[in-house]
């Protein structure tokens, strides 16, 4: 069987996922993955890194719930292997806050994390601004880390990278079978997708080795996550704003607010700012499309769209991804065979 050539556009946790999904199960598939930035210069190199999900509303909860289960075992896996360190894969433990109790006191998710309850009375007394909370483990990536050893093992598996700016489909469609769109926000621009925009994420990373475990409020706009390095704190998520420039007052609304949940992090020295647009989108775009390409049809597969939550479904969707490639795969075959 000759190789089906085929092209991965976008070096996120996504694109990286997507991209060794394929290499690892279709070995007849020469894979190569082209982004105009790679670690440590993406988006997902700044993430917080945290797997917990949310919940979006027009994709049917049960495949949801496939792409975290699934993302979440990967995950695990790798932090209970020998690979934890180098990977950096962790497990996390901590609570997630509620200043009000929420309508979902038991979320989909609780099921797929580790010894997930509701906190008690005493444990609720540290946080006096909060009346609910819940405790539970999770896992934490540090994409640091984490994209580079993808990257390893997608060469492993026989992939190729290539450093351009894909600006066009079309750029593609005479060299490749195939394209997987893992363009994140750039699939604004690359396939004319009005409904992705910027959300801008501010975040610091300090030193705090004393801290252990992870504390949310349950908004999502205040975190502090204990990594193997160091503690990242924040954050913001402001839709439609493009700033790259770190913002100074965001930088202390971030230190105000995380200082009032734990307020030992007064004593601790800020190590970096950092700020990233995430992909926003309604929902996460996980499909297969056909597209006309210099007189020829073109399989698309998109994967993009994920919001913050990048590094908590990104292999989730990637398995799912590697199903609609399959498909493609067979309706090319049977092509070939008319």
């Amino acid at each position: 069987m000759k190789m089906v050539k085929v092209a991965v556009v976008g070096a996120g946790v996504v694109g990286l996922s997507t991209a060794v999904c394929i290499a690892e199960a279709l070995p007849f598939c020469c894979v190569t993955v082209m982004a105009e930035r790679f670690s440590p210069d993406t988006t997902s190199d700044g993430a917080a890194g945290i797997v917990l999900p949310a919940q979006f509303p027009d994709i049917p909860l049960e495949r949801q719930k496939q792409w975290f289960k699934n993302s979440f075992d990967h995950l695990l896996a790798i932090a209970q292997s020998q690979h934890s360190p180098e990977a950096g894969v962790m497990l996390s433990s901590g609570c997630q806050i509620f200043k009000e109790v929420p309508a979902e006191k038991k979320p989909f998710w609780s099921e797929f994390v580790i010894g997930f309850r509701e906190m008690t009375d005493v444990e609720l007394k540290r946080f006096p601004l909060h009346t609910f909370g819940q405790a539970f483990t999770t896992v934490k990536c540090e994409c640091s880390s984490y994209l580079p050893w993808l990257q390893n093992r997608f060469s492993k598996a026989g992939g190729l990278i290539e450093q351009r700016i894909v600006s066009s489909l079309q750029d593609l469609s005479s060299s490749f079978d195939l394209i997987v769109n893992c363009s994140g926000l750039g699939a604004k621009s690359l396939v004319g997708d009005g409904e992705v925009y910027p959300v801008r994420g501010q975040v610091l990373k300090v030193d705090a080795p004393w801290l252990k475990h992870f504390i949310r409020d349950g908004d999502g706009k205040t975190y502090i996550y204990p990594g193997i390095h160091s503690v990242t704190i924040g954050g913001t998520r402001q839709e439609g704003d493009w700033r790259l420039e770190v913002d100074q007052g965001d930088t202390r609304g971030i230190l105000e607010r995380c200082c009032r949940l734990e307020p030992s992090l007064t004593k601790a020295k800020v190590l970096s700012e950092w700020v990233g647009l995430r992909p926003g989108r309604k929902n996460p775009r996980v499909e297969r499309e056909v597209v006309q390409l210099q007189g020829r049809q073109l399989s698309v597969v998109h994967n993009y769209g994920h919001s913050g939550w990048g590094v908590t479904l990104a292999w989730g969707t990637a398995l799912d991804a590697l199903g609609l490639v399959r498909q493609c795969l067979h309706d090319l075959s049977l092509q070939a065979k008319l």
